[in-house]
């Protein structure tokens, strides 16, 4: 397989300076094989309780990874011929797809996404060249025979990627059907969780919400033809999905407002909705209520309130109607925190046992709003930077931005908050050396012994994600 040579530097993002860069590689030897926790992710649970063998590289790396494709697609190449949303792809339309994605591969210079593929590639696969059109073949062709193998399906690379616990991302009416059997198979020993994702439900200006909410009914069979039957049937299936393993319910909506309706106000705005006659500053302002209502409702059943607004979703139109939704086309919205969260935590910041993580894609309120609000509040968890924020350098800013105001106990423990499967390992390594690093110049700085900072590195993956989401 002729081509540039394809290697994983061992001290790969970790700092320069020689001094710093000795104590930062003792920090990640510290915490290098430690258990991985996925607290909020997008994996199928099928995946894992089928364990059918991965159909082809395009199919498992390529397809279902929006942060590859969309580069891809930004660069002129049409989703459907990268394999989104074209169901199961013939070897020819796969291998195709490959070829795109090695033959633009300077798309990707300097980006997280080139990190987790080159680990992905080299680590999991073994490859030793650098995707290009000259490569292609060659490295499709190794990693197709590579999924004949048993040891490359899912059930294997689960154990070989050392994952502790593995949350997915779950329907209000989902039956779980796919957890329960995991749990209840003999010859599995992972953690797999759900998670309750309920946010098209509290949506009435969204399409097909009547829909939703007849659906939701029928599935805790509790009548939703008034608002006090909608919430009962909420709180039923929150229920469900505790008694299933959840132990967290994440919310994303445009903006992270809480602010409160009387019950009488809400009743009225949900016949009106119920009726599409329910305005769009009505159905924003029982969407706003209803997060409050979460709130309420995580402080009664102990759900971990997990909380990550401001993205434009399905920013163009002509993608979703194509596509569907998940492909890349999702675009940051400018974000305030203090006054939006201000109700919520008037009522709840302080109440026992209650956990609010709250995530952003908008790096100013870091310093701003969120480490004061965790700083304060007992039930405030900054969450790291995830999604567009989810790269070295935003870490480290991240770290830095926050540690100063609240400490390290105050922040969630990495997610990885993908579909991708196989990129797992290559997100929790990127973070563990970036934390490494910045653990690293504290320790030069003398604001830490390398004692403290080993022990905060293992803690920052092993205890702290446990203790946030109550694992």
């Amino acid at each position: 397989m002729a081509g540039t040579a394809l290697e994983l530097d061992p001290d790969r993002l970790l700092p320069v300076e020689p001094w710093t860069r000795a104590t930062a590689r003792r920090l990640y030897d510290h915490v290098r094989q430690l258990p991985l926790i996925s607290p909020h992710g997008h994996v199928d649970p099928a995946v894992l309780l089928d364990n059918h063998p991965f159909p082809d590289p395009t199919t498992l790396l390529l397809a279902p990874d929006h942060y590859v494709t969309r580069l891809l697609h930004a660069d002129g190449v049409e989703l459907s011929a990268l394999g989104v949303g074209q169901g199961e792809l013939s070897q020819t339309a796969s291998r195709q797809a490959w070829r795109l994605l090695c033959e633009r591969w300077h798309v990707y210079q300097g980006t997280p996404v080139r990190y987790w593929l080159e680990a992905e590639l080299a680590g999991i696969f073994g490859v030793t060249v650098t995707p290009s059109a000259d490569t292609a073949d060659a490295i499709y062709d190794q990693i197709s025979a590579a999924l004949a193998d048993d040891a490359f399906r899912p059930r294997a690379l689960y154990d070989r990627f050392g994952i502790s616990v593995l949350a997915t991302t779950d329907d209000p009416c989902s039956d779980l059907a796919a957890h329960a059997a995991l749990t209840g198979d003999p010859a599995w020993q992972g953690r797999v969780i759900p998670t309750f994702r309920p946010d098209r439900y509290l949506e009435p200006g969204g399409e097909g919400w009547t829909d939703a909410v007849a659906a939701l009914g029928k599935a805790a069979d509790t009548d939703t033809g008034d608002y006090t039957g909608y919430v009962a049937a909420l709180e039923q299936r929150r229920r469900h999905f505790v008694a299933h393993g959840a132990v967290s319910a994440d919310h994303s909506h445009p903006d992270a407002r809480t602010d409160p309706l009387s019950p009488a106000e809400a009743a009225r705005i949900y016949r009106a909705a119920l009726a599409g006659e329910a305005g769009s500053a009505q159905a924003v302002a029982f969407r706003r209520h209803m997060l409050l209502e979460m709130a309420r409702m995580s402080c009664d059943d102990g759900l971990v309130m997990t909380l990550h607004p401001g993205v434009r979703r399905n920013h163009h139109r002509p993608t979703f109607q194509r596509y569907g939704a998940d492909v890349g086309a999702d675009i940051p919205l400018q974000v305030e925190f203090t006054d939006a969260l201000q109700p919520l935590l008037e009522r709840f910041g302080t109440h026992p046992g209650f956990h609010l993580v709250v995530f952003t894609v908008d790096e100013t309120v870091w310093s701003r709003e969120l480490a004061p609000m965790a700083a304060f509040y007992p039930s405030v968890y900054v969450g790291v930077p995830w999604w567009f924020l989810d790269a070295p350098d935003a870490i480290a800013r991240f770290r830095s931005a926050v540690t100063e105001i609240a400490g390290f106990t105050r922040t969630s423990g990495f997610v990885d908050d993908t579909r991708a499967f196989c990129s797992i390992p290559a997100r929790h390594d990127m973070s563990r050396r970036v934390d490494a690093g910045f653990l690293a110049r504290l320790v030069a700085d003398h604001r830490l012994s390398e004692d403290e900072a080993a022990d905060i590195a293992v803690r920052l993956v092993s205890d702290q994600p446990r203790v946030v989401f109550k694992l």
